[in-house]
């Protein structure tokens, strides 16, 4: 075979130059790295972390009606701020209860206590895939972690979200390491399909159901959240109305719960936040 002479190897050489500036301009710029010790919360997209300088939480003083709940999550997430052994969680139940609102004020309790040992990483559901990445950052960090999965229902046949939350809590190869815990929110306690009716679906076959459950007792706590009753909804408005200055009346607040359909600390918190515009004030 004859070699290439020196002009044909020049060129050869000067096409590949072309060829891989041409494939730096298209392929995507590095991940910015992510300073894991400096913000209070992060946001996991399943490739890279986007830092949240303010965790945005209420005062745990003005979650109300959910005391039990309380003290529980309170409780596990300054033992993982200090350190000590802590829980997995998984809460559980009726929406607008306070579930992502006591985790977050949780967290920025903990925080007060012991400043910088702790912080949030909130993933959202498409992005789970890319969590045992997050786990092999996270686990190098000289903190700890309480990585927050936010209304977890999956789709219907969807087998590798289960097996995925499984290897995670079962201590598989893709496990959160010691510095990470998680929580789970999720409106019941099967993690059963989004599609899936409050009543047992004849669609779904029971052993279903029944396998979700089983995943469900791998938390170590699972916490149930449930309907709020006419008193604790107006418990709840007397908090905020006199954490905020507000002036209100019962028969006002019911009569905007019936509006709505429902009595949850969401839907009275609507109402707040009602009372206080018609006052013309910002809370």
């Amino acid at each position: 075979m004859t070699s290439p002479s020196p002009d044909q190897t020049a060129d050869q050489t000067e096409l590949l130059a072309r060829i891989a500036e041409a494939l730096d301009r298209l392929a995507p710029p590095p991940l910015a790295s992510c300073d894991w010790l400096r913000h209070p919360a992060y946001v996991w997209t399943g490739e890279a972390a986007r830092p949240v300088p303010v965790l945005d939480a209420p005062a745990l003083g003005l979650l109300q009606g959910i005391d039990d709940q309380k003290d529980r999550v309170v409780t596990n997430v300054e033992r993982l701020a200090a350190g000590h052994a802590a829980h997995d969680m998984l809460l559980w139940g009726s929406r607008g209860m306070g579930k992502s609102a006591l985790l977050r004020a949780a967290i920025r309790s903990a925080q007060n206590v012991h400043p910088g040992s702790i912080a949030l990483v909130q993933v959202a559901q498409e992005a789970l895939s890319g969590v045992a990445g997050l786990f092999a950052t996270l686990g190098k960090i000289e903190r700890h972690f309480l990585v927050f999965i936010d209304d977890l229902g999956f789709e219907e046949n969807d087998g590798s979200g289960p097996r995925l939350l499984r290897s995670w809590l079962e201590g598989g190869v893709e496990a959160r390491p010691g510095n990470v815990r998680l929580a789970v929110t999720s409106n019941r306690r099967a993690i059963v399909a989004r599609n899936m009716s409050e009543q047992d679906d004849p669609i779904n076959p029971r052993d279903a159901v029944d396998d979700r459950l089983a995943l469900a007792d791998r938390f170590g706590l699972s916490i149930g959240f449930h309907n709020c009753d006419q008193d604790a909804y107006l418990a709840i408005i007397a908090g905020y109305a006199r954490a905020f200055g507000l002036d209100w009346e019962e028969s006002d607040a019911l009569e905007w719960s019936r509006r709505r359909g429902a009595r949850s600390g969401r839907v009275a918190w609507q109402y707040v936040n009602e009372l206080a515009g018609r006052a013309g004030k910002t809370i």
